[in-house]
């Protein structure tokens, strides 16, 4: 078992930035991606950025290509995402995952065994 625990959400204006952070803890031993998902109210979850153990290896969706980055500490089971030009898109409620799977798979929330509870973010225009 892994627990999660996502914070740094808060409310921003446009053009501004947040960064949230995960915490793992539980069985975090082994190598495995870590996922950021966010889902907007009436709207399906949508994989944000995923990376693998010692970040060998990561993914973006399009829609946050050049302004979010996703880095990790495995020595304190950490994961974070930098969240740059926020806009009122982005507003949603951002959840951390653990032992998603990559490659062509890696946007697919159905393959990550572990969940946060979230932490919301609100983008004002």
């Amino acid at each position: 078992q892994v627990q999660l625990v996502e914070s740094g959400g808060g409310s921003v204006q446009a053009g501004g930035s947040l960064t949230l952070s995960c915490l793992a803890s539980g069985d975090t031993t082994g190598y495995y991606y870590m996922a950021w998902f966010r889902q907007a109210a009436g709207q399906e979850r949508e994989a944000v950025a995923s990376i693998y153990t010692g970040a060998r290896s990561w993914y973006y969706a399009d829609s946050v290509k050049g302004r979010f980055t996703i880095s990790r500490d495995d020595a304190k089971n950490m994961v974070y995402l930098q969240m740059n030009s926020l806009n009122p898109e982005d507003t949603a409620m951002y959840y951390c995952a653990a032992k998603c799977r990559g490659g062509g798979s890696w946007y697919e929330s159905r393959f990550c065994e572990y969940w946060g509870q979230g932490t919301q973010v609100t983008v004002s225009s």
